[in-house]
């Protein structure tokens, strides 16, 4: 099986293909991706709206299915601007983790879903 960057790699090619094929390079602008992937986010959270937490963790197959397209929808504009604007995702993502781990240690933040430094003395 090949690794997740060697599978993001083969799909950001094949969307680059999609878009060529479809002269669409013109659109795709950063500022028009981003606006497109927020769009699709808001469609993504249209299937939440008013479930509760066990509704939304218990999703029927139809409606996984209708999330399922959502989410792939905010992940191609999501990969298609990064690929605009040259930034490498998954090297992104890593480094973001970093600064994440920094911000919120484990021994702190462990079971909390407010900022640990909201609580400290």
């Amino acid at each position: 099986m090949s690794s997740a960057p060697d599978r993001l790699d083969g799909l950001r090619e094949r969307l680059r293909g999609f878009v060529r094929e479809r002269d669409w390079e013109q659109f795709h602008s950063p500022k028009n991706l981003a606006m497109a992937m927020i769009v699709e986010a808001a469609e993504l959270v249209e299937h939440f709206q008013w479930a509760t937490e066990q509704e939304s963790r218990e999703l029927t197959p139809e409606k996984r299915v209708e999330v399922e397209r959502e989410i792939a929808d905010t992940f191609i504009y999501l990969l298609r601007l990064s690929d605009v604007l040259g930034i490498d995702l998954i090297a992104a993502a890593q480094r973001k983790m970093d600064l994440n781990a920094q911000k919120y240690p484990a021994d702190k933040a462990r079971g909390r879903n407010d900022k640990y430094t909201a609580y400290e003395q």
